[in-house]
């Protein structure tokens, strides 16, 4: 302690941030390794069952580094694929649309079994439909190098920079909440709720697109997934305003994501990024433009003073989370398999039970 002039009494050291903490805009749901009992998850005990898909169970290993992800050239297979989904939507199919503008159950097909035009038909349907969900499909049960083959075509499969992985399987990101995880209850002493509507790691160069999330363990309540179509977003705004937003490029950052892994004693597997994006992007399999703003990883507009830019992201994130009309709300069972396109749709999480 430096001297002073007066007596003072030395203050505590600085404790280590709780899980539930937050990081500017960032919310962290999830304590990950800090709150992972491997053991009992394998295991089980009286009073919780062990997990059903023991091996995607995730590990963090702080030993494991990526060097920064590198430029590569994507192919959007919607382009080219044909518009009738003659594979996707067979006449044996059934398809039933959740909204008007986002979502569509499909039943009555297995993904796995596809051929590549199917997969082209499934990747133009996505960005079409935004968000499509197929019950009773066998991902989980499959080997897990069998889902990352199929994962394969639709580009470069993501390592996510902090997330727990399976062993050997880096590319899987596995959304998991340890037994005994108390992070949303630490989050809700700082926040008045958990919603943390985001695009997935948007602050990387080049970000994902066709994306497939696939349930392990159900649990009995809650965990629904809620989507927001950002296209509809853009085109409910006036013309006078979408006029504006052209040409206006944010800052989206994973700096804070990191932060908050080192906190939680969890892993930061890459260094984190900054990423440079226009607020409005145009899909090229449908032509349509989308919003590309989220709270979790867009920081300020570029040229603008913090607070032009901190009043008009306010907007957008606001119109995005209160579009209740151009938002479904997907509710999980056994085998549900969920395919959304990162670039034109946002999500957010509710708490399981």
């Amino acid at each position: 302690m430096a001297p002073s002039a007066l007596e003072v009494t030395p203050s505590a050291p600085t404790a280590k941030p709780e899980v539930g903490r937050t990081f500017g805009n960032y919310k962290e749901q999830a304590a990950g390794a800090q709150a992972y009992n491997k053991k009992l998850e394998e295991e089980g005990d009286a009073h919780h069952a062990r997990a059903n898909y023991l091996k995607y169970l995730p590990g963090w290993n702080p030993d494991v580094k990526y060097p920064p992800l590198e430029p590569f050239e994507h192919t959007e297979h919607g382009v080219d694929a044909d518009p009738t989904f003659p594979e996707l939507l067979a006449p044996s199919v059934e398809r039933e649309d959740l909204t008007t503008n986002i979502g569509t159950a499909i039943s009555g097909i297995q993904l796995s079994k596809l051929s590549d035009n199917g997969k082209g038909q499934l990747a133009l349907l996505a960005a079409q439909r935004k968000v499509l969900v197929f019950k009773d499909q066998d991902f989980a049960s499959l080997p897990i190098e069998d889902a990352l083959k199929f994962g394969e075509y639709f580009g470069r499969l993501h390592i996510h920079p902090t997330s727990g992985a399976p062993k050997d399987h880096p590319e899987v990101h596995v959304v998991h909440r340890g037994i005994d995880d108390k992070s949303g209850e630490l989050l809700l002493q700082e926040r008045t709720s958990t919603v943390a509507w985001h695009s997935d790691v948007t602050y990387e160069q080049q970000p994902p697109g066709t994306t497939f999330l696939y349930i392990l363990d159900v649990p009995s309540t809650g965990g629904d997934t809620l989507f927001v179509n950002q296209a509809e977003a853009y085109r409910r705004l006036s013309p006078g305003f979408r006029e504006r937003l052209h040409g206006l490029k944010a800052v989206h950052s994973g700096i804070e994501q990191a932060e908050s892994a080192r906190a939680r004693d969890s892993t930061v597997r890459r260094e984190p990024v900054t990423s440079v994006h226009p607020l409005v992007r145009t899909h090229s399999a449908t032509g349509e433009k989308a919003l590309f703003v989220n709270p979790q990883f867009t920081r300020h507009i570029v040229g603008y003073k913090k607070e032009e830019s901190d009043a008009l992201l306010k907007f957008l994130y606001d119109h995005i989370a209160f579009g209740a009309d151009f938002q479904a709300r997907v509710k999980w069972s056994k085998g549900s398999v969920v395919v959304w396109d990162v670039s034109c749709n946002a999500r957010n999480e509710t708490r399981p039970s």
